[in-house]
Formats: C-alpha cells, structure tokens, sequence
C-alpha cells in the first residue's frame, strides 16, 4: 500500500526555525499534505514571504517572529499557534546555529548561545506543546533535526556536537516520558545539507567560493549533498499517523555510514 495524499490533513504544524532551509522545506512539505502551518523564525520578512508563499498556494499559514534562544520566546511561539488554532498537533524544531569552535578556542559566551538554541529552545518548546497536548488529553508528534555530528563530529564542531548530542538524548528521553501520551517524539540526524545557512557558514568559516557545492558534491558517496526537500519528505512521514508506533528513535539520515571504514 502507497502512501495517501494529504498526511497531514487538518493538523495544525508548528516548525520552530522555518522561516528558511530544512525549516522552510518542512513547511512548504507540511502545507502540501494538508497542515494548517505556524512557522518561527528571528527574521519578520523572510518568515512573512514565507507565510504569505503558503497561503497564495491554498494553504493556511502565520509566522510568529522568536528567538528559540529565548526559552520565554520559545514557550511564547508555542502558545500563540495554539490561541490561533485552539491546538498544536506537530511540533518540529529545525533552528539551528552551526557557528564553529573547537574544545581549546571556543568561549562560554559561544558555548552558551549553542546550548540555547540548539538545545534550550528545543526542551521548552517540547514543553509547551507537550504540556498542551496532554491536558487535551490528545496525542501529537514532534520531530527534532539534530545532527549526524552528534555521533563526534569534526573537531572545529566542539559546542554545536555538545548541544545536539544532548538533544538526540533529550529526543530518546521524552520519547519514553509520553509515550502512555501516545507523543510519540523522534529525531533526525542530517548530513551535509544544501542550505541558505550553510551556504553564509562555509563563505565565513572556511573561505568558501561560488563552487563549494560542486566541489562538496564531487567528495560524497552520492554525488550530492543532503537536499532539504527530501529531508522534509521524511519530516512528514515522521509526523503523520502513517509512521504507526514509531518513537524514540533517532534515525541517521545520510550518505556516510556510522563505524563504516574504508
């Protein structure tokens, strides 16, 4: 039996971090089955184009503008798509800083900003929306975009491996709290992935010219790098009912296999 069309039909979708990337793509994939979609983001116009983008295409859409670095603003976000639509059903957290450091050069003030958004926006967004969805006594999903470096990582990764390898337990952790609360909670662990912020991330960090993809694409497995839009597939899939029972997992989602050696 195929998949249906619209997976995710009347259910209302909040992407933290959607306003661009793997969180646009998720959002735009959301709306395409169906969803009702709230997406955050720190930025009003990109979020807004997007919002506006959803809605021209047949959908229903808002933006909230936050900072998931907040953990306030992140609890906020989650309350405002439920005074809008009475009920969150989906949560996905795709925000992310990728910002580099090493365990000898990184500061406490770097250590600190990865921490709150990849580590402590996710917690308390979890919160509200799970909190929301037990007191309606109403099951939900919620899917969180690590990362594949949360297994190591290179060395220049040193806080964001910190802070994503605490997401993908926090992931397996509040899996197995709700689980008799039928959330079922699961994580994705993405590879090198073609994104606007990677994009900025290899310019500043490492000298990056216009063919960096190319070159990136001719090192891989696949001959490509990771594509939003098919990540937001498996998004989707994770978040519809057509996932059955699955929970807690935190599932490797790319082209270079974990204790494989050459």
């Amino acid at each position: 039996m195929g998949l249906p069309d619209g997976l995710l039909r009347e259910k209302i979708v909040l992407v933290n971090g959607g306003s661009q990337g793997v969180g646009a793509a998720i959002a735009r994939a959301a709306a395409r089955e169906g969803a009702v979609v709230a997406v955050t983001g720190r930025r009003t116009e990109p979020g807004e184009a997007l919002a506006t983008e959803l809605a021209s295409a047949g959908g229903e859409a808002m933006f909230v503008r936050a900072d998931l670095a907040d953990a306030e603003q992140a609890k906020a976000a989650v309350a405002e798509a439920v005074d809008a639509h009475g009920r969150i059903d989906c949560l996905v957290n795709s925000a992310g800083l990728t910002s580099r450091g090493t365990l000898l050069d990184t500061t406490p003030e770097l250590f600190d900003a990865h921490i709150a958004i990849n580590l402590k926006g996710p917690f308390f967004a979890m919160q509200a929306a799970v909190a929301d969805m037990v007191a309606r006594k109403a099951p939900g999903t919620i899917v969180n975009i690590i990362t594949s470096s949360a297994h190591g990582g290179q060395p220049f990764l040193a806080p964001y491996v910190a802070a994503k390898a605490g997401l993908a337990g926090l992931t397996r952790n509040a899996a197995h709290a709700h689980r008799w609360d039928r959330i079922r909670i699961n994580g994705l662990n993405i590879g090198w992935t073609a994104t606007e912020g990677e994009d900025a991330t290899q310019r500043a960090f490492h000298g990056a010219g216009d063919d960096w993809r190319e070159q990136a694409a001719a090192r891989l497995p696949m001959g490509k790098l990771g594509q939003p839009d098919e990540i937001a597939d498996f998004v989707v899939f994770l978040l519809s009912d057509r996932s059955g029972v699955v929970t807690g997992s935190v599932i490797d989602w790319d082209q270079n296999v974990l204790g494989g050696l050459d």
